[in-house]
């Protein structure tokens, strides 16, 4: 099988995965914002996003100028918030998928790392409020 099938059958077995899963009641009602920066091809990429009762929207810049949109998925866990989304995205581009963890540094900070379709791997700073 091709890699590039594998990599997105495991993202959207994930993403089911988290869609399914229960979610605690207390969840974060206060959106937790965050900023990205990333690459793809040689071009630098930017996105910001927000995340709230473990959805997430983010809004990104790809290559070639290419602007989109991506719902995420988080599941919540002691440590780590892993996450799977998918978007849409101009200029061509389409459809992408996108997965990645978000981890929190301190109690007001967090970093992550992810990767997206469209606008490649990525590293992430937010903020807790």
């Amino acid at each position: 099988m091709n890699k590039a099938i594998i990599v997105k059958l495991m993202i959207t077995s994930l993403g089911f995965l988290g869609l399914f899963a229960p979610s605690q009641v207390a969840a974060q009602v206060i959106p937790q914002p965050w900023v990205s920066v990333g690459g793809k091809d040689g071009e630098t990429t930017y996105a910001v996003g927000a995340r709230a009762l473990n959805l997430g929207v983010e809004l990104g810049v790809g290559p070639d100028g290419a602007t989109g949109v991506d719902v995420l998925k988080f599941l919540r866990l002691p440590v780590v918030s892993p996450y799977v989304g998918v978007g849409y995205y101009s200029e061509d581009k389409g459809v992408a998928v996108s997965g990645g963890v978000q981890v929190g540094a301190s109690d007001r900070f967090f970093v992550g790392a992810g990767y997206n379709s469209v606008r490649g791997v990525n590293g992430q700073l937010g903020i807790r409020f």
